[in-house]
This record gives structure tokens, sequence and C-alpha cells, in this order.
């Protein structure tokens, strides 16, 4: 994903590092950025007061910009910090542009942050300055003369955009897509929201907006590799007071920086709901496990109430089972067969072996 800010944060953090160093350092570093961007550091340890910044930033439009570096845009550079940086000639080999950093020149107080994140935005001012000369001439006569061809702007080789000219304004259109199908349904909706609040009356002087499923008629004739997209087309009209003065800098960084934009809001609009859903969720398994407490102590006291019955139970039936054992156990005896009758053994046997009765009676201890 694209950095929204205008400084490039791994090249602000390398000359911070080489600005603090107590002792000298050598540094030769390659960065490679958002758009194809690449960085080369370089400083020695015989001379750490100069730093030399090579920079390769291809064209936003190939065949319609230069490959080199135009000479507004070398003034813009040269205006960044006029007495710390200067342009080296020609460039290192592969480079478009190479600086030589004054580093002795940057102030000891604290604005040292702040002329080091002013380096940082040389990636920003040679992008801004390439699309304000596509831009600049809003009113010119190519445009009232029809040339309505669409200008291909290639800021990521996966995220191009159109800029077409027409007559008092100019329109950009970003064609949309994503991975996930849950990114499209978020940035859809995202897009319908956009559409009905930029064209309020409120927001009258922002550029008006538009989103179409389908390409615009604009786009007709363009590669279908470029139209082949599923999240749609948005559209903004650019008229020439939205490119007055210091309303340039800002419309231009936000045309570039448009789908850096949406991204992000569909990354913190999937972490805002993923948030809610794990909060949700941990609210209702909080609900089960309370509801389980509940039970499980309803059951324990219902237990321990049944366990107290049945005691009570035993002890009372306890008397009544043993009687009733021992009837049952004289019955049987009495019904066993004997083959020899003894005359006088039903005498004997119910005078000897008649089986105890319980009484209710206490027993006294035998001394």
């Amino acid at each position: 994903m694209a950095c929204i800010d205008r400084a490039s944060p791994a090249l602000k953090q390398i000359l911070l590092k080489l600005y603090r160093a107590e002792k000298s350092i050598e540094i030769d570093h390659h960065l490679y950025e958002f758009g194809s961007v690449e960085y080369h550091i370089q400083s020695q340890a015989s001379n750490p007061l100069v730093a030399y910044l090579s920079l390769s930033i291809p064209p936003l439009c190939h065949g319609t910009l230069p490959n080199t570096l135009s000479s507004y845009t070398i003034e813009k550079i040269k205006g960044i910090c006029p007495n710390l940086v200067e342009i080296e000639e020609p460039a290192r080999e592969g480079f478009q542009l190479t600086l030589k950093l004054n580093l002795d020149h940057i102030p000891r107080n604290k604005d040292y942050v702040k002329v080091i994140e002013d380096i940082s935005t040389i990636q920003s001012v040679i992008l801004s300055s390439q699309l304000k000369e596509i831009l600049w001439n809003v009113n010119s006569d190519d445009a009232v003369q029809g040339m309505y061809k669409p200008i291909k702007v290639v800021y990521h080789p996966r995220e191009p955009f159109f800029v077409i000219r027409q007559p008092q304004k100019i329109i950009a259109i970003f064609p949309i897509r994503f991975k996930e199908k849950s990114d499209v349904i978020i940035a859809t909706a995202f897009f319908q929201e956009l559409v009905d609040v930029g064209n309020s009356d409120k927001w009258i002087k922002t550029p008006p907006c538009s989103w179409s499923a389908i390409p615009p008629p604009e786009l007709r004739g363009e590669a279908f590799e470029d139209l082949n997209t599923n999240g749609g087309f948005v559209s903004f009209e650019i008229s020439s007071r939205h490119v007055e003065g210091n309303r340039l800098d800002k419309t231009v960084w936000n045309l570039l920086n448009f789908n850096a934009n949406v991204r992000y809001h569909v990354k913190s609009t999937k972490g805002f709901i993923h948030r809610r859903m794990r909060k949700r969720l941990e609210n209702l398994v909080q609900v089960l496990h309370q509801t389980n407490s509940e039970e499980n102590e309803q059951t324990k006291q219902v237990k321990k109430h049944q366990g107290c019955r049945y005691t009570k139970k035993l002890v009372k039936s306890s008397k009544h089972t043993m009687k009733q054992r021992w009837r049952t156990l004289g019955r049987k005896i009495k019904r066993i067969p004997f083959r020899l009758k003894i005359h006088g053994f039903t005498r004997f046997r119910q005078r000897w072996l008649r089986f105890p009765k319980f009484s209710s009676t206490k027993y006294t201890k035998l001394e």
C-alpha cells in the first residue's frame, strides 16, 4: 500500500540516523517504495558531512512525459532546501536525479527534524510536478479544440487511472480492483456514500464525484485489461477553480493517493467489523458461562437436598426392611421339603427355630 504521507518514512529514518550518529559511519543503502521508486543513499566515513541521494522514478505517463525531469520539476526540487540540497550533474548511472546533501547546514536545534522531513518529500515533489504538468492547462487551446483522448497515468503498475481533458474541466477516472469479495462490498458501499455526500450542497466546492459499475463512455476504446475491474469506476470532475493557487498541490496529491485512501478505508472498516464481532462473541460467551454456572449451582443444591431426604428416608425404612427380609427368609426355610418325617420335629421347630421379633423398644446395655 502506498504511503499517504508526503515524506518517505524509510528515507527519513536513514537520514535521521546519519545526522544523529556520534561517530562517522558509512552508509550504502538501496530502497524501493510504492510506484517503482528506487533510492540510493551513500555516505562515506571519511566525509560524514556530505551524503549523496540518487533517485529513480518512472514517468507517470509513458509517451506523454519525457524520461528526464523537466525544468519545472528541477526548480521545485531546488526550492526544497536551497542551502542544503545541490543537484549533481550528471546523475549517477541508472538514476534520473542525484542530490548532494550538505548535512553541516542542517540546524542543530529542534528544526532539524522538519528539515530532514522536507528532504524526504523529494518523491512527492517529483510526482506532483509531473501530474501538475498534465493538469496545468485546463483551459488550454488543445482542450477547446476537442482533444479528449484519455491519458493513462501509472503511479503503480496494477493501479493506473485516466485523465481526460475536456473544455473547462478535466475528468479523472479510477478503475477499482480488489482481490477479496468482502473488500468489493465494503468499497461499493463507501463509493455510494461518497457520491451522496460529495454531491450535496454542503460540499458543493469539492469536485463532483460519480461511480459506475461499467466503464464510462470516456474510456471507450481503451485496452481490456485496463477496464477489467470488480469494484467499478470512480470519476471526479476537476474544474479550473480546483487547480488555482495552493489548491493545485492538494488536488494533485489527492488524485495520486486516491487508491491508497480507498484501500486504507476498506482495511480500517474490516478491522472495525472484526473488533465488533470479537466483542460480540466475548459477550455471548460470557453470558453462556454465567448461565452454565447458575445451572451448576442449582443442580448442586437440588442434589444436596435430595441426598438429605434420601438419608432420612433410608433411616426410617431400615427397620421395616430388616423385618421384611427376616420374614422372607423364614418363609423359605419353612418351605424346605424334608424327605424324612420325624415325629415331634414340628413342635421343636416352632419352639426353638423361631426368628426374633424386632420392636421399637430401646435396648439397655448389659453389665
